[in-house]
């Protein structure tokens, strides 16, 4: 893919791996929701995950976003991110709004969630990752298959 298509991608995409790294320097990789504005991608997550706490050791993560079950339906973006958490404002704000109408029709009803599940995401920080170093993506879709 060249960068609009992979750009494209991405914004298309539903769910992303996000890795980050423990103070150990071990990667962790965690499925999320995320979006995508002006090539900004931006994913939310309780305050208090672990996920906060190793971004603020350690900005750099990676990120990726696959579909497809077949072979020839294959594709991905990989990208390698600085991870900003964001104050309270208008950026988050904005981001908020977009997971809202990116996700609406994905999450159940607070009234149906588990006391201790709404408890648990109450506080949500939102985290902008900013692209750096290469893009790599791939789209086997774009392959010719000999007959």
């Amino acid at each position: 893919m060249d960068q609009d298509e992979a750009w494209a991608f991405l914004e298309r995409g539903h769910t992303a791996i996000l890795t980050t790294l423990r103070r150990d320097g071990w990667p962790v990789s965690l499925p999320l929701w995320y979006v995508v504005e002006d090539r900004a991608i931006y994913v939310a997550t309780p305050e208090r995950s672990k996920k906060v706490s190793r971004i603020r050791n350690d900005d750099r993560a990676c990120l990726v976003v696959e579909q497809g079950q077949q072979w020839a339906e294959l594709a991905a973006v990989e990208l390698p991110v600085r991870a900003t958490i964001l104050e309270p404002g208008a950026e988050a704000d904005r981001a908020g709004a977009l997971f809202a109408d990116k996700y609406a029709a994905f999450r159940p009803a607070p009234s149906r969630m588990p006391k201790a599940t709404t408890k648990h995401y109450q506080g949500q920080v939102v985290i902008r990752l900013d692209p750096v170093g290469r893009l790599l993506s791939w789209d086997n879709a774009k392959l010719r298959l000999h007959g």
